[in-house]
């Protein structure tokens, strides 16, 4: 067999690596144990292993199939009853027989307060419409008797807990948030974002055309 110059060259190197590793214990401290080469597994566990992974396949693949519970619809005809600002009690189902416009708002919210002169003259002008709003917001009594004083609301406002609002209503994804809820107290319409009384009246004049 021919031996090549690579050939010594391969065997030199292979010879200095094993000197080397006598000598220095391959770079490992001599107190520190030698880690054992890893057994094979069992023909046994890798059976159970096998069983194991064929049992839970089947409960994976119906997890990933079930869809997400849906999310609980609200009520037809809410209920509401809420303490006003000025100390009254404001029941929903004592208002039957007429339409009642639920308007959550807050003192932050601009859009909010441009609403609060068209729904005020709305309250006024129609006897078969009234306004309740719900101020969804964190704030102290005080800060409210300034509010009013400067943007005055003629018709009644409760203060919300925003961390426990009206179970029968969504909870405001953005403001200002109404509802529209009809004589027989069921829900006729909903509008997300600012809403003009000409919005309301076509909505009630609306019902009224089809009864």
């Amino acid at each position: 067999m021919k031996v090549t110059a690579g050939h010594h060259a391969a065997t030199r190197c292979a010879a200095l690596l094993l000197f080397a590793s006598v000598t220095t214990g391959c770079g490992r401290d001599a107190s520190t144990p030698p880690v054992a080469a890893a057994s094979a597994p069992s023909a046994a566990t890798v059976a159970a292993a096998s069983a194991a992974d064929a049992d839970a396949a089947p409960q994976a693949a119906a997890q990933a199939a079930a869809p997400d519970a849906a999310p609980a619809t609200k009520p037809d005809f809410p209920t509401l009853k809420v303490a006003t600002f000025d100390g009254g009690q404001y029941d929903l189902a004592a208002h039957r027989g007429r339409w009642v416009v639920v308007n959550f708002w807050a003192t932050w919210c601009n859009p909010c307060l441009k609403e609060i002169p068209d729904l005020a003259a709305l309250d006024k002008d129609r006897d078969d419409i009234e306004v309740i709003g719900l101020a969804y917001e964190e704030i102290e009594h005080a800060d409210m008797v300034a509010f009013l004083k400067t943007h005055p609301i003629p018709y009644p406002i409760a203060i919300l807990d925003v961390y426990s609002p009206p179970a029968d209503f969504e909870t405001p994804r953005g403001l200002p948030m109404t509802y529209v809820i009809a004589p027989d107290g069921k829900v006729a319409r909903t509008f997300l974002g600012p809403v003009e009384a000409a919005d309301i009246r076509a909505v009630v004049d609306g019902v009224k055309a089809k009864a």
